[in-house]
C-alpha cells in the first residue's frame, strides 16, 4: 500500500539521518515535537513505524541512558525493536544483570545465593506498545514516555534508572505503519479514520497475534517471548491496550476470577499489589475514571496472551485498557459507573477526551508500575526466586493441584460421610469430613506428573518437533535421550524426548500437557453461564496429537538438554524399488510433500486399501508415486527437509487407488480480514498449498471452476443471522467505495444468500469441491444438504440456536471418533481430539443419500478440555461430514479443525478435503 503520512517525507528524512544533532547542541535530547510531522499524542496525527523507529535511533545516539536492541523481523520483514532504558552504570552492565535475572528466574541457585542476588540485581520490567495496531494510542504514548524517562532528573526519576531496568518493546511494526499510515492518507483531519483499513493489521492473524503466546507462530511472537523467557525475564510484564470500558478512561487490573490453577499463587498476589498501585496513583494525581474486577470481563485463565503468559512464568502479567483516540472523542455518561465502589473507586465525568489526556495517563500508569519495581526490587527478584523455587520442588515429589473436578468430588463424597464439625466464623458451605482432603484432593492417581515422555514412534513426528519448540520458545527445558531408557516398566527408545517438571516453568508445562478444567462460571446461582474472557480449553499436547505418557514417579535417564530449537530430522528413502515410492499419510509433511510432487508434474494417488512394503504396513490412504525423473528429484531432496520417509519399492501396490490432481484453491476472505482464514493463509504458506485469496465480488461474479478447483470458507466468513444456530463471525464496517483507494474496491462486499450462494452451489454441482469449517457450514442448510442442524432447536416456526443453559462450549477440546476408511480422515486416528467453539454440529435426515459420516461424537461426556455446559447433548452427532453436491463435493466441518494454527492434530481434514474433492470430482 502507498504510505500518505503527511510531512513523512524528506524534511523529516534529513531531521532523522543528522540524528537531531544539527538542531540540538551536544548532551540534549531531541524532543518528539522537533522529531515528527507533529507532536505524537496531539489529536488528528499518528506517527507511523517509519518516524517511530528513527527516532529510536535518533534517541539512542544522543542519550546514555538509552540501549536499543534489534530482537529480530516481523512478518513483513521490519526489524522489531527494545529501547532499554536505565542508569548509563546498568547499561554498562547489562549481561551481568542480565545473568542475575536469569539465575533467580530460572531458580538456579540456593535460597542464601538467592538472597544476595536479590541485594545486587536489579528489577527487569518490559513495557510494551502496538500490540493491536487500531488501538493507536500506545504506540504514540511510548513516544512521549521514553523522552520523558530519558530527560527527567527528579528524585524519582532517578531512583528508577538505579534500581530498574526496563525493557520498552515494540509488538506490532508492521500494523503501525498500515493503521498510521491509512488514517494519516486524508489531507482533512477531519476525515481521518483507521476503522476502515482493508486488511489485517498483523499480516496473517491480526488481533489474534495476541492469542498466539503459547504457540509462538508469529514472527512477532516469537521475537518477544525469547526476550521475556530466555534472555532477560522480566518480573512484571506490562501489555498495554485500548479501549476502556464504555463510561471509564482506563481498567486496571486487579482481574476478574477465575484464575488458572496451574500457577503459583504469589503471581496472584503480587499482581493485586502492583494493579492496586496503579490505581492509587491515578487517584493520588487527580486523574479519575479506573476500574477493576467487574468494572470489565478480562480474567487470568488463559494461556495465550502476552501478559496471561505471564503468569505461568512466575512473572506480573499486567493489562490496562485505556480510551482515546486521535481524533477527539466522547467520554460518555453511564449511569451505573458514576457511583463509586471498591472497583471503581474515582468515576470520571462526561467529557470530549483528546488523546493527550491519555498519553498522561499512560505516562502514570507506566511510572507507577516502574516506581513499584524500584521500590520492591530486592523482594521482587527474591519472589520470582521463590516461585521458582516452589516450582522445582513440587516437580521433584509427589504433588496436587485442586481443580473445580476435585472439589465437585469432595462434596459429593462429603455428602456421604456424616460430619458435625465446629462452626467457625461464617462458612460459605458446610464443612465435611477433614479425613476426606486425603483420600480424595490428595489420592495417589491424582498426583501430578513428574515429567512427561514423548516416544520416539510417532505417527507425526515433524509435529512433535513443532510442539516442542512452542514450548522452548516460552522458556521450557526439553531434553532428548542418547539412549534407550526405562521407565515404570516400560522401554523407550533413543531419540525420545523428556519434559520433566521439576524447572521453574513448570505451570507452563502442565498447562500444556494437562487438560484446563474451567470452573461452572454462572451469571448468578442457577443462572447462564458467565462468557469467559477467551477460550477455556487449549490444551497443547491434545490439539497437536502427540503421543505422550504422563510419569507420576520420580525419573532419570540418559538425557541431554536441547540446547536450542529442536531442527526436524531428516527423512531417508528406504528401499532400493525401482517402481515407485509409497509414503505414509500421517504425517502433516506429506501434504507439503504431495504439493510439491503436483506441482512438478508427477502422478501421485491414495491407495483406498493401504499397501505394505516389507514390514512397514500403510493405512488407508497411503501415498503412491509412480517412478519419474521429476518424482525422484522432489522425493529424494523434500523427505530430507521434511523428516519424513519414502519407500522405494520394486512394483505398484494392488487394490483401488484415487489418483490427485494439481489443484487451485481459493481461500475466500472479507474486507477488513477475517482471522480465521488469516491463520489458514499463514498454514497454506507453511505447507505449500496452492492458494489465492478471493473474495465475496469474484464469488457473486459466478463462473468459478475458471479460476478454482476449491473453495476455503473459514470459520465466520459465511455471515449468519443473530440467533440462529451459526455463530456469527467477526464483523468489521465496510466503508464506502469513493471513500477507499481503487485499489481495494474488489476487496468490498459479504457473501449473501441471494447471489454469493447460487454460485456457490452452481460451482459444486458442476464439479467443484466447497470446504466450510465452523459457522460457515450455514452453507450445508443453504445448499439444501440433507442435514439437520442438531445444536438448534424450532421456536415458531424458526430455527434457532439453544441457549446457553441448554448448551455452551465456550472454546474446549472435545474428543471425536473418527471413520479413517474415508479419504477426507485418511492419515487420522480412530479417536482424535478436536477443537470446539459453540460449533455447530449435525444429524442426518431418513431419507439421506450422497452424505457420510466423517467425525462424530459418541459419548454423552465428550469433553477434554476446557468447559461444557450440555455436553451430553452432542452425543450421535455428526461434526464432520462429506456431502454430494452434484458432481462435487460440499466438507462440512463443524469444528474449528484449525483453530489459531494450534490443532495440528486435525488439519488433515482440511488438508484432505483440498485434495479428495477434486481428484474425486475428475473421476465422475
Amino acid at each position: 500500500m502507498t504510505r500518505h503520512v503527511a510531512m513523512a517525507g524528506a524534511a523529516l528524512a534529513l531531521v532523522m539521518t543528522l540524528g537531531g544533532t544539527a538542531a540540538y547542541a551536544a548532551g540534549e535530547i531531541t524532543p518528539p515535537a522537533k522529531a515528527f510531522a507533529q507532536d505524537p499524542g496531539s489529536d488528528y496525527f499518528l506517527a507511523d513505524y517509519t518516524a517511530y523507529e528513527a527516532y529510536l535511533k535518533t534517541l539512542a545516539g544522543q542519550s546514555d541512558r538509552m540501549k536499543l536492541v534489534d530482537i529480530g523481523k516481523s512478518e513483513e520483514g521490519r526489524t522489531q525493536w527494545v529501547a532499554i532504558v536505565s542508569s548509563p552504570a546498568n547499561l554498562a552492565k547489562l549481561d551481568e544483570y542480565k545473568a542475575v535475572a536469569r539465575k533467580l528466574a530460572k531458580g538456579e541457585v540456593s535460597k542464601e545465593e538467592a538472597e544476595k542476588l536479590a541485594t545486587t540485581g536489579k528489577a527487569v520490567v518490559w513495557i510494551d506498545a502496538g500490540m493491536h495496531a487500531t488501538e493507536t494510542v500506545t504506540s504514540q504514548g511510548q513516544i512521549q514516555v521514553l523522552y520523558r524517562m530519558l530527560t527527567k532528573t527528579d528524585p524519582e526519576t532517578m531512583r528508577i534508572l538505579d534500581d530498574v531496568i526496563v525493557l520498552f518493546g515494540h509488538d506490532n511494526p508492521d500494523g503501525m505503519e498500515l493503521v498510521s499510515d491509512w488514517y494519516m492518507r486524508n489531507q482533512d483531519p477531519q476525515k481521518r479514520e483507521y476503522n476502515s483499513i482493508p486488511r489485517l493489521y498483523q499480516k496473517y492473524v491480526g488481533h489474534d497475534n495476541n492469542r498466539d503466546s503459547f504457540m509462538s507462530q508469529m514472527s512477532e511472537t516469537t521475537n518477544v517471548n525469547k526476550v521475556l523467557f530466555r534472555e532477560w525475564y522480566p518480573q512484571i510484564i506490562y501489555n498495554q491496550h485500548q479501549p476502556a470500558p464504555n463510561g471509564m478512561v482506563v481498567f486496571v487490573p486487579p482481574f476478574r476470577d477465575p484464575f488458572n490453577y496451574n500457577y503459583d499463587p504469589l503471581v496472584m498476589t503480587s499482581l493485586q499489589e502492583v494493579g492496586m498501585a496503579m490505581h492509587s496513583r491515578l487517584v493520588a494525581e487527580d486523574k479519575p475514571g479506573s476500574g477493576a474486577r467487574s468494572a470489565a470481563p478480562y480474567s487470568t485463565w488463559h494461556n495465550g496472551m502476552e501478559r496471561s503468559i505471564a503468569y505461568f512464568h512466575n512473572a506480573v502479567g499486567l493489562l490496562t485498557e485505556i480510551t482515546g483516540s486521535p481524533t477527539p472523542m466522547p467520554l460518555n455518561l453511564v449511569p451505573d459507573v458514576q457511583l463509586p465502589n471498591g472497583d471503581r473507586p474515582m468515576p470520571a465525568p462526561p467529557q470530549t477526551w483528546h488523546l493527550a489526556q491519555t498519553v498522561e495517563y499512560q505516562w502514570s500508569l507506566d511510572r507507577a508500575v516502574m516506581d513499584y519495581a524500584s521500590r520492591n526490587r530486592e523482594r521482587m527478584l527474591f519472589n520470582i526466586w521463590k516461585m521458582a523455587s516452589n516450582s522445582i520442588a513440587k516437580g521433584s515429589k509427589d504433588s496436587w493441584t485442586i481443580t473445580p473436578t476435585e472439589i465437585d468430588d469432595l462434596k459429593a463424597a462429603g455428602a456421604k460421610v456424616k460430619f458435625e464439625g465446629r462452626v467457625t466464623g461464617s462458612p460459605t458451605s458446610a464443612s465435611v469430613d477433614p479425613s476426606l482432603y486425603k483420600t480424595i484432593l490428595q489420592a495417589p492417581e491424582k498426583r501430578d506428573p513428574r515429567g512427561y515422555i514423548l516416544t520416539a514412534d510417532q505417527a507425526d513426528k515433524p509435529t512433535v518437533v513443532a510442539f516442542l519448540n512452542a514450548l522452548i520458545k516460552a522458556g521450557v527445558d526439553v531434553d532428548e535421550a542418547t539412549k534407550p531408557f526405562t521407565v515404570a516398566g516400560k522401554t523407550y527408545a533413543a531419540g525420545s524426548y523428556v519434559v520433566k517438571t521439576a524447572q521453574a516453568y513448570r505451570p507452563h508445562i502442565l498447562d500444556m500437557f494437562e487438560p484446563q478444567d474451567h470452573p461452572h462460571d454462572a451469571e448468578y446461582p442457577g443462572g447462564p453461564p458467565k462468557a469467559p474472557y477467551d477460550v477455556t480449553g487449549y490444551t497443547l499436547a491434545y490439539q497437536t496429537g502427540v503421543k505422550f505418557d504422563r510419569i507420576l514417579d520420580g525419573f532419570d535417564g540418559p538425557f541431554q538438554r536441547v540446547p536450542d530449537l529442536i531442527a526436524v530430522k531428516p527423512g531417508a528413502v528406504k528401499g532400493s524399488g525401482k517402481a515407485g515410492w509409497l509414503i505414509d499419510h500421517a504425517p502433516n509433511n506429506a501434504f507439503t510433500l504431495t504439493n510439491r510432487l503436483l506441482k512438478a508434474g508427477a502422478q501421485v494417488s491414495w491407495l483406498k486399501d493401504g499397501a505394505k512394503a516389507g514390514k512397514q504396513s500403510f493405512a488407508a490412504g497411503a501415498i503412491w508415486v509412480p517412478y519419474s525423473s521429476a518424482a525422484a528429484g522432489v522425493i529424494d531432496a523434500g523427505v530430507k527437509e521434511l523428516g519424513i520417509d519414502a519407500w522405494a519399492v520394486g512394483s505398484k501396490p494392488g487394490g483401488s487407488a484415487l489418483p490427485l490432481k494439481p489443484i487451485r484453491v481459493g481461500l475466500v476472505d472479507v474486507y477488513g480480514g477475517s482471522m480465521p482464514s488469516g491463520w489458514n493463509r499463514w498454514m497454506f504458506e507453511k505447507f505449500e498449498a496452492p492458494f489465492q485469496v478471493v473474495y465475496p465480488q469474484r464469488l457473486d461474479a459466478g463462473d468459478l471452476a475458471k479460476d478454482f478447483d476449491v473453495l476455503v470458507f473459514a470459520d465466520g466468513v459465511v455471515p449468519a443471522p443473530a440467533g440462529g444456530p451459526f455463530r456469527a463471525g467477526r464483523g468489521y464496517p465496510q466503508p464506502k467505495a469513493e471513500e477507499i483507494p481503487a485499489e481495494f474496491h474488489p476487496w468490498l462486499g459479504t457473501v449473501t444468500d441471494e447471489t454469493t450462494i447460487p454460485q456457490l452451489k452452481a460451482f459444486a454441482e458442476n464439479g467443484g469441491t466447497v470446504i466450510a469449517i465452523g459457522a460457515s457450514t450455514r452453507l450445508a442448510t443453504a445448499f439444501g444438504a440433507p442435514v439437520e442442524v442438531a445444536t438448534a432447536k424450532t421456536e415458531n416456526g424458526k430455527l434457532v440456536g439453544l441457549s446457553t443453559k441448554e448448551l455452551y462450549i465456550p472454546g474446549s477440546v472435545l474428543r471425536a471418533k473418527v471413520d479413517v476408511t474415508q479419504p477426507l480422515a485418511y492419515g487420522l486416528p480412530a479417536d482424535v481430539d478436536i477443537f470446539y467453539d459453540r460449533s455447530p454440529t449435525f444429524t442426518l435426515k431418513s431419507d439421506a443419500k450422497g452424505v457420510s459420516k466423517v467425525s462424530w461424537f459418541d459419548t454423552d461426556k465428550p469433553l477434554r478440555s476446557g468447559w461444557a455446559v450440555g455436553q451430553e447433548r452432542l452425543k450421535d452427532t455428526t461434526a464432520i461430514l462429506d456431502v454430494d453436491v452434484g458432481k462435487g463435493k460440499l466438507f462440512v466441518m463443524g469444528p474449528e479443525i484449525t483453530q489459531r494454527a494450534q490443532s495440528y492434530g486435525t488439519f488433515k481434514f482440511l488438508f484432505n478435503g483440498m485434495l479428495y474433492g477434486p481428484a474425486v470430482s475428475a473421476g465422475k
